[in-house]
C-alpha cells in the first residue's frame, strides 16, 4: 500500500481533531465535579461550577469592552480567586493574559504595559500606589478594573469599576471559544530585566495544555489534591498549575503573602497535600519553630527557582515532607525537568539522598529533550560529572519566542535548541546538575569556581539560612569569592568562624575572602538578585 493511500480522504475535521487548550479542563471540571470546592480564600468558598460561570462572565464582560483575539489583558494581583479566573476568562476570547510581577517598580510596569499593549488591567487595591505611578508613565494607559479583595491592606480604588461589578455585567452562559490554532498565544510573561529591558515570553495554548498535564504525570498527582498557592501565579503562570488544578478538579487554597506560621496553619486547616516554592520558602519552613509545624506531615512539595542547597532538601525531608526538585525557566513554562527518584534512593541515608535530589535531573515526560551541550559545537558533553556544557531544551513546552524581539528569539533558538545560559555537568546515570549560570562563574587565578558549590557548603552550616556567592574584583587573582550570608538567629558565627568552616569543607582557592551578613535581595519569585550583590561586592574595601 502506498503512503498516498493513508493521506486520501483522511483529513482533519471537527470530529477527529481539536486544538489543545487548557480551557477544556475547566469545562470538564465544572461538568463532572460541579460541587467540588475549587477555591478557598479566607471564609470564601467557590465550587468548580461557580468558577466556570464566573470565568464565562469575565469573558463576556471583556468582550463587551471590545476585547478579542490577540488583545492583551494584564493583571497585577496576588494569589486570589480573581487571578485564577483570569487564567481562563481572557483565553475564552483568544485574548492573552499578562501577569505582572507585584514587586516591580512603576517604570518597569509601565514599560511592560506599553510593550505588551495591554488594553485592560486588573489590579489589586493594595498595589494602587505603584500602579497609579505606572499608569501615569504609560504612553497608552489601559482601562482599569479594581479587585477589592477582603484581605488587601491599604491602597485605594483607582479603576473605573470593581471586579465583582464587572463580572455581574457578563453572561454566565457565555459560549467560550477554543482557539482555531493551538499555536495561538495564551499568555505573556516578562523575564526579570537585570540588564536592559525585560523580554516578553509568549506561551501558546498547546504548551500550556501539555505542561499542565505534565505536572500531573511527573509529580504523580492524584485526583482532587489540595494545593496551597505559595508560588506566585504571576510567575510562569504559576508553573501552569492554575490549569493543572482544573484538570484534576482539585482544591486551591489562596495565599496573598508568604508567612510560615500561616502556611502551617492553612496546611492543618485544609489538609493541604501539595505546594510549590522557591528554595527560600523551604528554608523558612525548615527554620520555623516546631510548635508551628505540629500536625503537618506528608505534604508533597516542589522546589525550584535556584539550585537548592542539599541542606534545605534534607531539612524538608526530616520534617516528613516529600520533596521533588524541578528545574526550568520562564521560557519553558516553568519546570521542564525534574530529579526523578531512582530505585534504591529511598534506602540511602538522608544526607546522601538529599545530594542526589539536589540535581536538576532529566527532562519532563512531555518536554521532548534536555541536553547539556558544548555551546560552540552543540555536541553533548561526556556523562562523566566533570565536563561542563550549557543546558538546552527543545520540545512543545518551549515558548513561541520573545514578543517584538526577533533578534533575541533567534539567538535563544540558535541551532534548534533553546539556550538556557545555565552551565552544568551530566553524571553517568544521565542526570544533570547545574554548576552555575554562565555569568555567575568566578574565575580566580585562572581557576573556575562554581558559586553554587560554595553556597552549598555554606548552607550546610547549622546557623546559615541562605547564602549567595559572587565574584569580587581582586588585583592579584582577578576575582575572588565574596559570600553574602543570611543567618537563622542572633546566636550566630562571625566572619572568622565561617572562614574556618569553609577552609574545612572547600579547596583553598574556593574559600570566600569576604563575608557580608544580612538579608539577601530577591526577586518576587525568591531568586537572589546577584547583580545587586555584585555591585555591593565591588564597593567593599
Amino acid at each position: 500500500m502506498s503512503l498516498h493511500a493513508y493521506e486520501q480522504h483522511l483529513d482533519r475535521n471537527q470530529a477527529n481533531y481539536t486544538a489543545l487548550s487548557p480551557l477544556t479542563f475547566l469545562r470538564k471540571a465544572a461538568q463532572v465535579h460541579p460541587e467540588r470546592v475549587a477555591l478557598i480564600h479566607g471564609e470564601r468558598r467557590l465550587t468548580w461550577s461557580d468558577v466556570y460561570a464566573r470565568c464565562r462572565r469575565l469573558a463576556s464582560a471583556l468582550q463587551a469592552w471590545g476585547i478579542g483575539r490577540g488583545d492583551t489583558v494584564a493583571a497585577m494581583l496576588p494569589n486570589t480567586p480573581a487571578m485564577m479566573e483570569l487564567h481562563y476568562g481572557p483565553a475564552m476570547l483568544g485574548a492573552v493574559l499578562n501577569t505582572l510581577n507585584t514587586r516591580l517598580d512603576a517604570e518597569t510596569l509601565a514599560f511592560m504595559l506599553d510593550h505588551g499593549e495591554a488594553r485592560v488591567l486588573f489590579t489589586d487595591r493594595e498595589f494602587s500606589p505603584v500602579i497609579a505611578r505606572a499608569l501615569a508613565l504609560c504612553k497608552y494607559p489601559p482601562r482599569v478594573v479594581d479587585v477589592d479583595d477582603v484581605e488587601a491592606v491599604g491602597g485605594e480604588l483607582i479603576g473605573e469599576i470593581e471586579y465583582e461589578d464587572f463580572l455581574a455585567g457578563g453572561a454566565p452562559d457565555f459560549a467560550m471559544t477554543l482557539p482555531a490554532d493551538e499555536w495561538d498565544a495564551i499568555s505573556l510573561n516578562y523575564t526579570s530585566g537585570t540588564t536592559g529591558d525585560p523580554k516578553g515570553v509568549v506561551y501558546h495554548h498547546r504548551g500550556a495544555y501539555l505542561n499542565a498535564v505534565a505536572n500531573i504525570i511527573d509529580w504523580g498527582m492524584p485526583p482532587h489534591p489540595v494545593y496551597l498557592w505559595i508560588l506566585p501565579m504571576f510567575h510562569c503562570n504559576g508553573w501552569c498549575f492554575p490549569w493543572t488544578m482544573a484538570a484534576v478538579a482539585g482544591t486551591q487554597v489562596c495565599l496573598r503573602r508568604f508567612e510560615p506560621q500561616r502556611v502551617f496553619a492553612l496546611m492543618r486547616a485544609h489538609g493541604v497535600t501539595h505546594f510549590c516554592g522557591a528554595p527560600i520558602v523551604h528554608s523558612a519552613l525548615v527554620a520555623a519553630p516546631d510548635a508551628w509545624k505540629a500536625g503537618v506531615t506528608g505534604v508533597h512539595a516542589q522546589i525550584a527557582g535556584a539550585a537548592p542547597p542539599a541542606a534545605v532538601l534534607e531539612g524538608m525531608e526530616r520534617m516528613g515532607f516529600h520533596i521533588t526538585h524541578v528545574y526550568g525557566l520562564t521560557e519553558v513554562y516553568g519546570p521542564a525537568s525534574l530529579c526523578q527518584p531512582r530505585p534504591g534512593w529511598s534506602e540511602l541515608p538522608v544526607a546522601e539522598r538529599a545530594e542526589l535530589n539536589a540535581r536538576q535531573g532529566v527532562a519532563c515526560l512531555l518536554q521532548e529533550d534536555m541536553q547539556v551541550l558544548d555551546p560552540a559545537t552543540l555536541q553533548p558533553v561526556p556523562w562523566d560529572g566533570q565536563a561542563i556544557g550549557e543546558i538546552m531544551f527543545r520540545g512543545n513546552i518551549t515558548m513561541k519566542g520573545y514578543l517584538k524581539n526577533p533578534t533575541a528569539t533567534d539567538q535563544a533558538f540558535e541551532g534548534g535548541w533553546f539556550h538556557t545560559g545555565d552551565l552544568a555537568v551530566v553524571y553517568p546515570d544521565g542526570y544533570v546538575r547545574i554548576r552555575d549560570r554562565s555569568k555567575d562563574v568566578i574565575i580566580s587565578g585562572g581557576e573556575n569556581i562554581s558559586s553554587i558549590e560554595v553556597e552549598d557548603a555554606l548552607c550546610r552550616h547549622p546557623a546559615v539560612m541562605d547564602a549567595a556567592v559572587v565574584a569580587r574584583p581582586d588585583r592579584k587573582w582577578g576575582e575572588t569569592p565574596c559570600a553574602f550570608v543570611q543567618l537563622k538567629g542572633e546566636d550566630a558565627p562571625d566572619a572568622d568562624a565561617l572562614l574556618a568552616y569553609c577552609r574545612e569543607h572547600l579547596a583553598g582557592f574556593k574559600v570566600p575572602r569576604a563575608f557580608v551578613f544580612g538579608d539577601l535581595p530577591r526577586t518576587a519569585t525568591g531568586k537572589v538578585q546577584k547583580f545587586v550583590l555584585r555591585e555591593r561586592a565591588r564597593e567593599l574595601e
